[in-house]
């Protein structure tokens, strides 16, 4: 029951911070402006630091590592396959405006904003490698499938996007430091650690203020609180009980649990609102998924 503890402190600590950022959306502290500002911090700085540190943590390389890294990569990309049609399946009868929006959500989670924090606790440095591989499928149908959901896609933009993410940049570069055993020079690697150790305050900050201002009347109606149980529960346990029964390593199982078991991400409420899908209903998916995480990733976490 230990990590049980643990993990209930830290969904509560990213609650509160996301709180935080709510209180401060509501009194003006931070604006829309501020928010998009500290939104690109993260994804531009905060994260790729978090990223690179984990690689060059003084985590040995080993045959083992590098299987486990393409593994995490092929078990990434089959659930992103999963997701996109499964998502047309169950949301098939969905008004078109709540349907984009729902889709899009089960394809892509806030696995970087809380799902690296919860790795880190969970796994240390070694979960955060995982995690940041794990996550370089989704990047690219984020983009792709995601996207066209929304409006049309162009390929080549797409790759571009992809390839030029600061955090798959990140990942590629942070693994060929690790294989290189490249140790980076004292004061410069302190201020990545440093930037590192900001990723969960301004990560939950930035969703509490994108959270601020949702419909309270659509928190909890059926249609959202169906698409909870898939996004938090379904997926994750599909995923998991085929990775035991062929007997994948414990720790890349369990970090896929935890990572398809994240709540909606919180670009669905940007996209839903610049192509004039129902902005509201996607925000919905985002507050309550994530509220209700603070409940069943602990839950999960026993299951591990």
């Amino acid at each position: 029951m230990g990590l049980f503890s643990t993990m209930i402190q830290l969904q509560l600590q990213l609650f509160l911070l996301m709180a935080v950022g709510y209180f401060c959306k509501y009194i003006g502290i931070l604006n829309d402006e501020s928010k998009k500002s500290l939104s690109d911090l993260l994804i531009y700085v905060i994260l790729p630091c978090n990223i690179i540190s984990s690689f060059t943590s003084g985590i040995e390389v080993s045959s083992e590592l590098i299987f486990n890294c393409f593994l995490s990569v092929a078990i990434s990309c089959v659930i992103q396959i999963v997701s996109i049609y499964g998502g047309k399946l169950l949301f098939r009868n969905y008004p078109e405006n709540k349907a984009s929006a729902a889709k899009y959500a089960l394809i892509v989670s806030n696995s970087s904003f809380i799902g690296i924090p919860v790795a880190e606790c969970m796994y240390g440095n070694l979960g955060v490698l995982y995690t940041a591989i794990f996550q370089i499928p989704s990047r690219f149908t984020m983009w792709s499938a995601g996207l066209s959901l929304f409006t049309n896609v162009d390929r080549k933009e797409t790759i571009k996007k992809v390839v030029t993410h600061p955090c798959v940049i990140a990942c590629v570069g942070g693994f060929f430091l690790m294989l290189g055993g490249v140790t980076i020079p004292g004061f410069f690697g302190k201020t990545i650690a440093s930037l590192s150790k900001c990723t969960s305050p301004v990560s939950m900050l930035v969703i509490g203020a994108i959270l601020c201002g949702t419909d309270k009347k659509q928190l909890f109606k059926k249609d959202v609180l169906f698409f909870c149980f898939v996004r938090l529960i379904l997926v994750a346990v599909i995923t998991y009980v085929p990775l035991r029964a062929l007997g994948v390593d414990r720790m890349i199982s369990g970090m896929a649990l935890i990572m398809t078991a994240m709540p909606a991400g919180s670009t669905t409420a940007i996209l839903a609102q610049k192509y004039g899908c129902d902005a509201e209903y996607a925000a919905a998916l985002i507050f309550t998924s994530t509220l209700l995480s603070i409940i069943t990733i602990p839950i999960l976490s026993i299951i591990i």
